[in-house]
């Protein structure tokens, strides 16, 4: 599918921080990391309304995720090689192999525990992957 810009009313990193509430004590162990998962909104730029299978595909094959907890070691190697220069952050849009994550729900948002190794990548946007 090729990119297609989605009308955002606010800012989905926003929105989907907002909908997190407060998840402080949550703790996440190890290389693991925590991205809640992007669901489109359902009316593209240019006013397209997408059918409601699309936004409930979106809850088992969404690839984006923003990142909001990760492990001690998530992005740690010994070697220097396989983490050479990446340096994610926390609220970072990543993408990600929808099925290498488990999914699990914090506060009501559908999220995605991963591997650190399973995060495939850095995107600007969360409409830049699908």
């Amino acid at each position: 599918m090729p990119h297609i810009p989605m009308q955002h009313d606010e800012d989905p990193k926003q929105t989907l921080l907002k909908a997190l509430g407060d998840f402080k004590k949550l703790e996440v162990f190890n290389n693991q990391v925590l991205c809640a998962v992007y669901i489109r909104p359902e009316k593209t730029k240019g006013g397209i309304v997408l059918p409601e299978q699309h936004l409930q595909e979106d809850r088992s094959q969404s690839k984006v995720g923003l990142v909001i907890k990760m492990g001690p070691d998530a992005f740690q190697d010994s070697s220097g090689s396989w983490f050479k220069d990446t340096n994610i952050q926390i609220h970072d849009w990543v993408f990600f192999k929808p099925s290498d994550g488990w999914g699990v729900t914090v506060n009501g948002v559908l999220c995605r525990m991963l591997d650190d190794i399973n995060v495939r990548g850095r995107i600007s946007h969360s409409d830049l992957v699908w």
